[in-house]
């Protein structure tokens, strides 16, 4: 019949027990690490839709600088879609603008087919 002695039992006994630590320890840091990481990727996504916002904005305001100059009167009046020359159309997330023109009003607007991914941009102007 074979014992083990006093002192294997302790080493067996350490050894459980820094195992039981580890695994403690590595649980207390997914525990911190989790919320951080979606807090960053909940970041992410707000960047995200305020560099669209940004763009959105950019094309709005140069695409109704050129319409006011008098770009405006080759439309129709009523609501239509428009389409914008500017490059950096082709970043934004899939949307839709749309002129306005009443009477002397005109109004361009950036709706994005989902709201959190910047929200609309509206740009009016009232020509004399």
């Amino acid at each position: 019949m074979v014992t083990s002695s006093p002192l294997t039992r302790c080493r067996q006994a350490r050894r459980g027990m820094l195992t039981t630590e580890l695994i403690i320890a590595i649980s207390m840091v997914s525990i911190a690490v989790l919320p951080i990481g979606l807090g960053l990727l909940g970041e992410q996504k707000l960047c995200r839709a305020y560099y669209h916002r940004a763009v959105a904005m950019e094309i709005v305001d140069g695409e109704l600088e050129v319409l006011a100059a008098g770009e405006w009167q080759a439309f129709p009046q009523g609501t239509q879609r428009y389409a914008p020359r500017a490059e950096a159309a082709r970043h934004l997330p899939r949307g839709r603008f749309e002129l306005g023109i009443n009477g002397r009003h005109v109004r361009l607007a950036w709706h994005p087919e989902r709201p959190d991914r910047g929200g609309a941009v509206v740009r009016e102007v009232t020509l004399p």
